[in-house]
């Protein structure tokens, strides 16, 4: 059980750092620091949209419209962050991984 709580983990940890540098590209294109035209930064860019918006759509169809604004990464993240932080050390206390690292 620790090694799967552990693996879960490690997933979340993965997932979080993609996210960030997924919102970090974001605000680099709005604010035209990078350049969609150029090749590997629109592979790049490419590759994570595809990569996260089989876990931005469901979120985004439960929140209202909120116009140019979009809320699902930030529920996400926060959800991972939950997860991460707080469910899954809290289990493996109570599973008995005391050697475990969170």
């Amino acid at each position: 059980m620790c090694s799967i709580l552990q693996i879960i983990q490690l997933l979340l940890n993965v997932a979080f750092f993609i996210m960030l540098v997924h919102i970090i590209m974001s605000w680099l294109i709005n604010f035209n620091v990078l350049n969609l035209h150029q090749p590997l930064v629109h592979s790049i860019w490419d590759g994570l949209s595809r990569l996260l918006e089989p876990l931005y759509g469901p979120i985004r169809r439960m929140l209202p419209n909120t116009g140019a604004l979009d809320l699902a990464p930030l529920v996400l993240f926060i959800a991972i962050i939950i997860f991460r932080d707080i469910l899954i050390p809290n289990t493996m206390v109570s599973v008995g991984c005391f050697g475990a690292r969170f």
